[in-house]
């Protein structure tokens, strides 16, 4: 699609890539939220690659402990978690972000979750966990949401760097996940350019029926570092001013975030 894998971006050529590598990534990539147990139809038909081809590379995974094989079937093990755990330990995930969260959790009364941008989706990195929070929705670290529907996807397109976000909602596939999802390209180019010119984004059941999405940036339009987040349903939102109130206490998080060193770069 030209979103993923641009090597002229990275200042490659196809003679630097490794194509079985790139393959098995593709196989590696097919199980997720909705496909946990697949055969090798199943990959070959989610990857496009041809089925001797998905054998070998998922019969390789299953021999560096990273698939299970049962029967026909196929599915991950907890090995795969090492691969995350290596980015959130040097990054300071589970030491510093995750106790910063869970104390304005605790004071908000609500779930904090920070994303970050993985090409075509935003990608929860860190989340709170308190029991003040009065409303979970089931999202968890390495849960990837569209960027087109969702107020933290739509900040990571404001302040992202513009060809990119053009690309975005251009490309991007998506389908009407509620009745109030926008369907129009035009229009959700219209609120990401709000949500830059303001510095927040707010959707209102788009994604989730019932369910108001709050985002701010850590970084700036250009340099975006991270998206800051938090969700709740419409009927505790009594008005506007109660609206604004969860996007200050986000910008709080942000700032402290921003202050904190853990977003320089690298």
């Amino acid at each position: 699609m030209g979103i993923e894998g641009d090597l002229s971006a990275h200042g490659l050529s196809e003679r630097d890539i490794s194509s079985t590598f790139v393959k098995g990534m593709a196989v590696l990539k097919a199980f997720d939220d909705n496909n946990t147990r697949l055969t090798l139809t199943d990959i070959a038909g989610i990857t496009g690659l041809d089925r001797a081809s998905v054998r070998r590379l998922t019969l390789t995974l299953v021999y560096l402990g990273y698939a299970r094989k049962d029967g026909r079937h196929f599915s991950l093990t907890p090995r795969v978690l090492i691969l995350a755990g290596s980015f959130l330990r040097g990054n300071r995930f589970g030491s510093h972000i995750q106790p910063l969260l869970n104390r304005y959790a605790r004071g908000f009364g609500c779930a904090i979750s920070l994303a970050i941008a993985d090409e075509d989706a935003a990608v929860y990195v860190a989340q709170s966990s308190s029991q003040e929070e009065a409303v979970t929705f089931g999202f968890t670290v390495g849960s990837r949401l569209p960027l087109l529907h969702t107020a933290i996807g739509r900040m990571m397109l404001a302040y992202g760097e513009a060809t990119w976000r053009a690309a975005c909602i251009r490309e991007l596939g998506f389908e009407q996940y509620t009745p109030d999802t926008e369907m129009d390209r035009a229009e959700i180019e219209r609120r990401v350019e709000i949500c830059r010119t303001q510095g927040y984004a707010i959707s209102n059941g788009e994604f989730d029926a019932g369910v108001t999405g709050f985002a701010v940036p850590v970084g700036r339009p250009g340099d975006l570092r991270a998206v800051v987040g938090m969700s709740q349903p419409n009927f505790e939102l009594r008005d506007e001013e109660m609206r604004l109130r969860r996007i200050s206490e986000l910008q709080q998080v942000a700032q402290e975030l921003g202050r904190s060193g853990l977003f320089e770069a690298g």
